[in-house]
């Protein structure tokens, strides 16, 4: 069976914070941290910081659109801290 994945990657350049989707997150970060161009390319590195397994992929969508519809940095440190949020 094939999952998706929430993850957040935090960035250690400045601490702000990115939410994607992905099947592989670990192969998302790399691409994240090679890319040249976009948001992520300006913010290198990264490292993940939360990871949520999903059957599919639109669980893992509606999810990471949830996340984003927050708009909050205290509601994603709550959610990296295992907080029972959301």
């Amino acid at each position: 069976m094939i999952h998706y994945y929430v993850y957040i990657i935090q960035s250690q350049k400045d601490n702000s914070f990115y939410i994607g989707y992905s099947q592989n997150p670990e192969s998302r970060l790399t691409k994240h941290n090679s890319s040249t161009k976009g948001y992520t390319a300006t913010k290198k590195p990264w490292k993940i910081v939360f990871t949520e397994k999903f059957e599919s992929k639109t669980l893992a969508i509606k999810r990471e659109k949830f996340i984003k519809r927050q708009k909050s940095t205290a509601f994603i440190i709550k959610l990296i801290k295992g907080s029972s949020v959301g």
